[in-house]
């Protein structure tokens, strides 16, 4: 299962820490007010090396956290980046293009299979890690993002934060790494992924679930309820509240395990959206704030934080 805390280390990434985000925060954000969908506009930091490569099962200390309010999930591809990383990479591909019979293999609910054989046809045509890397790290950053990301970093106490995603441990490493905020989430549930000896991405399923609705390598609704259970127990009672930060119509199935006191923040126009306005009344139970930008989030975590 994929998983990684917040104690695995960028190895020598972002040597200023924390500082990072905080001096480029208003100027990434204006740069990426419009989506870049060219994939060629690099996102204004220095460059650093790579995540470590990762089965995904390092777990943190039951100490790292403390006792917090609040949990927020977060989704990665169009939610924390402004693009889908699985076509971002493919801006490394010979001539940034796929052959049409590889773009024609892909079969719905098996994406992450369709994924491993465009890094096995990378690999083959000698595009190397470094190029991978490069792709993913220039991808932008979703308006007001990296604020939201220093806001949640300003009130350690009161935020438990955690990718879940169906994109995979590398690419959401070296992305994270590459601005300086791997270290805010608690956990990143998504799917494994390193490089083999013959220099090839490998991909492996986070898990096996029954749910229709999901593809068939990861329910979020199950990765969610799974880690509520995880840390009530381990904390002794639940979160005060729960936060999800999504835009994905896979980000729809996890909502159904959120209650009234909780709320979901679906990027608004995007698809999870379109279906929390067109579900039945009663379907969804949290509260629903569109945004945006990440200052949309801020400002209603703003309210609920001072509310003690």
């Amino acid at each position: 299962m994929g998983n990684m805390s917040r104690d695995a280390p960028c190895f020598g990434r972002n040597p200023n820490g924390w500082s990072a985000i905080q001096e480029h925060v208003v100027d990434i954000t204006e740069k990426v007010a419009v989506p870049v969908l060219n994939g060629k506009d690099s996102i204004p930091f220095a460059r650093r090396q790579s995540p470590p490569q990762s089965s995904g099962n390092m777990a943190a200390p039951a100490t790292s956290h403390g006792d917090k309010r609040f949990l927020i999930f977060f989704d990665f591809d169009e939610t924390i980046v402004d693009e889908n990383s699985d076509d971002a990479v493919v801006q490394a591909a010979p001539g940034r293009k796929l052959p049409t019979w590889l773009k024609d293999s892909f079969r719905p609910g098996h994406y992450n299979e369709h994924m491993q054989r465009v890094l096995g046809y990378m690999a083959e045509q000698g595009v190397q890690e470094d190029a991978i890397r490069s792709a993913i790290e220039k991808i932008p950053a979703s308006p007001g993002i990296l604020a939201l990301f220093q806001y949640l970093r300003s009130h350690p106490r009161d935020f438990e934060t955690v990718v879940v995603s169906d994109a995979n441990m590398y690419f959401i490493e070296t992305w994270l790494c590459r601005v300086g905020a791997r270290q805010l989430f608690q956990k990143i549930l998504t799917n494994p992924a390193a490089f083999d000896s013959s220099g090839r991405l490998v991909l492996r399923p986070h898990h096996s679930h029954n749910c229709a609705r999901c593809p068939e390598n990861m329910c979020k609704q199950v990765v969610v309820q799974d880690y509520l259970a995880q840390r009530a127990k381990e904390r002794g009672h639940p979160f005060q509240r729960v936060f999800y930060v999504g835009d994905g119509a896979n980000d729809f199935c996890p909502l159904l395990t959120l209650g009234p006191m909780d709320t979901v923040f679906p990027r608004r126009d995007y698809p999870i959206h379109k279906l929390i306005i067109e579900s039945q009344p009663m379907v969804i139970k949290p509260s629903v704030v569109p945004w945006i930008r990440g200052e949309d989030v801020v400002d209603h975590l703003k309210k609920l934080a001072e509310d003690r």
